[in-house]
C-alpha cells in the first residue's frame, strides 16, 4: 500500500533547493522519515544557545521569524522565512549551538527532516554540498568558514585530470625550494650560484623578510653580460628584472600561461598574498606549465599577440565571450573565471595600444601608462561594458605640457575608437583617455586626487569611486605605482574624506524591503526590474574600496581579494569579510549568467524569471550587504550624515 502522505511530502520538497537535486528514491527515503509539525503563531521552534536538534526544517505553510538578542537584552528580528525556505540546518553540520531563535510569525506547518538521513546524501552529492556551502557563506549570522567545506567533502581542493576539459583551471605546480640572493651580490657570484645549483633563474630579495625585489635568468646573463653591456663585477641590480610579477599560490595554469605570454617572461613569483609586498613562497616557470599541459586560453592569448587588425581582435573577443559562457555554464569558480577573462581582456587592450603606437608618426615624447578604470581596473569585467580609462604621463616642463598632452590625446583617440569597434562601448560620461580631463601628467593627477579628497562633494566622491580603482594595462608601471602610493598618502588619517566616502557607500540601502521583498525600480525604462549593479554589487564594491583605503591596503583592487586580505589582517572580523567576498562573487556570477542568457550587461533582471533557488541565494547575499553597511556605519560614525 502506497504512503500517500509521504508522496505528497516528496512532491512538495522536490520543488525547492536543495531537495530538487536529489534522485527520486532519495526523496522517497526522506519523505518517509519527515515529521509533520503544526505550530500556532508565536511558538518557539528553537532558542539561541540551545544545543542542536536531530532535524532541520522546511516551511510547508506559514512564516518563521529568526530573532537574535542584541545589547541590553533587546531582541531583534533579523530575517523571515516563508514557504519552501530551509532553516536550522547549519548548526547540525557544524555541531554548534543555535546562534539565533526561530519563532513562528504566523500559523505554520513545518516538515522536520532528520539530519542523519540527509547528511550522507549531501556528502555524496557535490551539487548539494556546493549549494549548502553557498547558503552558509551568505548567512550573516553564521557565515562560511573553511572547515565547513571539509565537512562536506573529504578533499578541500578540486583536482582536475589532464584529460579534463577544464584542466587549465588547476592550480599551478610551483617550486617551493627557491634560491635567493641579496641585491648587493655581484653578477659573478650569481652566475656561479646558478651554475652550481643547475638552475635557470634566481630571485633577488631582502634575505631578512624574503620580499622579492627582482629576478635574474639565464637570458639576462646572455643578453646583458655575455654581450659586454655589463661587467661580471657589477651588482646584480644592474641586470635584474624588476619589479617581479607576483601571484598567490592558487594561480591557475591558464592564468599563469597567458600572463607569461602577455609579459614575455618565463617565471612568476608566488608570494603569500599574491603581491610584491609579502614573503616569497615559490616560483612557477614556463617549463612547469608546459609539463602540466594548458589549452584554450593560451591559444586565445597567442592569437591576441599575433593579431594585426582590429577585426582580428573583435573576432577573438567574441571567442573570449564563448569561453566565458562555457565556464559559467560548467559552474567553474568565478575566482578562476574572472582572472582568466581579465588577462585576456587586458591583453586585448595592450595589443590595441601597441598597434596604435605603431600608427603614430612619432614615438611618445615621454614615458606613459594606459590605465583601466572601474570594473576592468578591479579585474572584475566579464561582460560587455563601457570602457573607462585614462592616461598618466611623465612630468614635463610647463612649456612642453600642452604639446605633450596633444600627442597622448591623439593616441588616446585612436585607442578608444578601436576598443569601441572591438566591443568595449564608449563611456556615456566620457570618462576615457581621449578626454583632456583624463589625460594628465603625474603631478596633475596627484593634484587632481588631492583636490577631490580635500574639497569633497558628491561629484568628487563619484570620481574617486571610479578613478581610485585603476590598473595599468600598458606602459611604465612606476607612474601608476607612484600614483597608488600618493592615493594612500592623501587619504591616510583624512577622517573627513573617509567619513564622506563611508556615507556615500551607504547611499544605496539594503536590497531587501519589508518581509524580504526585492526593492525594484519604481519608474523609468526599467520599472519593476531589479537593479543588480546599483543595489547589490556597488554597495559591496564601495565597502571594499573604503575599508582598504582606511587600512592602507596596497596593490589589491579586486573586491573579493580586498575582503579576503582584510580577513587576513583583521581575524576578529574574518567571518564578515569572507562573507562579503563570497557574496560579491556569487552576485557577480549571477549577473554574468543572466547577462549571457539575455545578451546584455546583466544589470537589470525580471524577478518573475528567477527560480526559488536564485531568489534564496540572492537574499542571503543581501543580508551580508546589510551587515557590512551596519559595520561601516558604526566604524566611521556616519549615522548622523545619513
Amino acid at each position: 500500500m502506497k504512503n500517500t502522505i509521504a508522496e505528497r511530502i516528496a512532491d512538495f520538497i522536490k520543488r525547492f533547493p536543495p531537495f530538487d537535486l536529489l534522485r527520486k528514491p532519495q526523496l522517497q527515503e526522506i519523505s518517509q522519515q519527515v515529521k509533520i509539525i503544526y505550530l500556532e503563531k508565536g511558538e518557539t521552534i528553537y532558542k539561541e544557545h540551545d544545543p542542536p536538534q536531530d532535524r532541520f526544517y522546511i516551511i510547508h505553510k506559514g512564516a518563521v521569524s529568526l530573532m537574535k538578542k542584541m545589547d541590553q537584552d533587546k531582541v531583534e528580528v533579523i530575517d523571515k522565512f516563508d514557504e519552501g525556505d530551509v532553516f536550522g540546518l547549519r548548526p547540525l553540520f557544524a555541531h554548534e549551538n543555535y546562534a539565533i531563535t526561530a519563532v513562528t510569525a504566523e500559523e505554520c506547518i513545518l516538515y522536520g527532516i532528520p539530519i542523519d538521513i540527509f547528511q550522507p546524501m549531501a556528502s555524496k552529492n557535490k551539487n548539494i554540498g556546493n549549494y549548502l556551502i553557498e547558503s552558509f557563506a551568505s548567512n550573516t549570522e553564521n557565515p562560511f568558514t573553511k572547515e565547513h567545506h571539509v565537512q562536506f567533502f573529504s578533499d578541500a581542493e578540486i583536482i582536475l585530470n589532464p584529460t579534463d576539459n577544464h584542466f587549465e583551471l588547476q592550480p599551478v605546480n610551483y617550486i617551493k625550494k627557491i634560491i635567493l640572493a641579496e641585491p648587493s651580490s655581484k653578477i659573478r657570484t650569481i652566475a656561479k650560484t646558478m651554475s652550481e645549483k643547475n638552475i635557470g633563474s634566481i630571485i633577488i630579495a631582502d634575505l631578512e623578510d624574503k620580499i622579492p625585489i627582482g629576478i635574474v635568468t639565464d637570458k639576462d646573463l646572455r643578453n646583458k653580460v655575455a654581450t659586454g653591456l655589463h661587467s661580471i663585477n657589477e651588482q646584480v641590480t644592474k641586470i635584474m628584472s624588476s619589479p617581479v610579477l607576483c601571484y598567490p599560490k592558487n594561480i591557475t595554469i591558464a592564468q599563469a600561461q597567458i600572463t607569461m605570454l602577455k609579459h614575455k617572461i618565463g617565471h612568476l613569483c608566488i608570494t603569500q598574498d599574491g603581491t610584491p609586498n609579502s614573503r616569497i613562497i615559490g616560483l612557477a616557470s614556463e617549463h612547469d606549465l608546459i609539463v602540466m599541459k594548458g589549452t584554450n586560453p593560451s591559444v586565445l592569448m597567442k592569437a591576441i599577440k599575433r593579431s594585426n587588425t582590429t577585426k582580428d581582435l573583435k573576432r577573438i573577443r567574441e571567442k573570449i565571450m564563448v569561453l566565458l559562457k562555457g565556464y559559467i555554464m560548467q559552474n567553474i569558480p568565478l575566482t578562476h573565471t574572472s582572472k582568466i577573462i581579465f588577462e585576456l581582456n587586458d591583453a586585448t587592450v595592450k595589443r590595441v595600444v601597441e598597434r596604435c603606437l605603431v600608427k603614430m608618426k612619432e614615438d611618445p615624447p615621454v614615458n606613459f601608462a594606459w590605465m583601466s578604470l572601474g570594473s576592468q581596473g578591479r579585474k572584475e569585467q566579464l561582460l560587455h561594458t563601457d570602457q573607462d580609462n585614462a592616461i598618466v604621463f611623465e612630468n614635463v616642463p610647463p612649456e612642453k605640457l600642452e604639446e605633450t598632452r596633444a600627442y597622448f590625446l591623439k593616441l588616446a583617440k585612436k585607442i578608444n575608437k578601436r576598443l569601441n569597434t572591438i566591443g568595449f562601448d564608449y563611456c556615456p560620461a566620457d570618462m576615457m583617455a581621449k578626454n583632456p580631463r583624463w589625460c594628465l601628467s603625474l603631478d596633475e593627477w596627484k593634484d587632481q586626487f588631492k583636490q577631490w579628497t580635500t574639497n569633497t562633494g558628491n561629484d568628487e566622491l563619484l570620481l574617486c569611486n571610479i578613478f581610485f580603482d585603476f590598473d595599468i594595462s600598458y606602459g611604465d608601471s612606476r607612474l601608476t605605482n607612484e600614483l597608488a602610493d600618493h592615493v594612500l598618502h592623501i587619504v591616510k588619517d583624512n577622517t573627513i574624506f573617509l567619513s564622506k566616502l563611508a556615507a556615500n557607500a551607504l547611499s544605496n540601502a539594503s536590497p531587501l524591503g519589508f518581509f524580504r521583498q526585492f526593492l525594484v525600480e519604481s519608474n523609468g525604462e526599467h520599472k519593476d526590474q531589479f537593479d543588480l549593479k546599483k543595489r547589490a554589487l556597488m554597495p559591496i564594491v564601495d565597502a571594499g574600496r573604503l575599508l582598504t583605503l582606511k587600512f592602507q591596503v596596497k596593490n589589491i583592487n579586486n573586491t573579493a581579494e580586498r575582503f579576503e586580505k582584510l580577513a587576513e589582517i583583521f581575524p576578529e572580523n574574518e567571518e564578515l569579510y569572507l562573507g562579503c567576498s563570497y557574496a560579491f562573487k556569487a552576485i557577480s556570477k549571477f549577473r554574468t549568467k543572466h547577462g549571457l542568457q539575455n545578451n546584455d550587461n546583466g544589470r537589470f533582471i525580471e524577478l518573475e524569471h528567477l527560480t526559488k533557488e536564485e531568489k534564496m541565494k540572492l537574499k542571503r547575499c543581501f543580508k551580508t550587504i546589510a551587515q557590512v553597511q551596519e559595520f561601516i556605519k558604526v566604524r566611521f560614525n556616519v549615522s548622523t550624515l545619513l
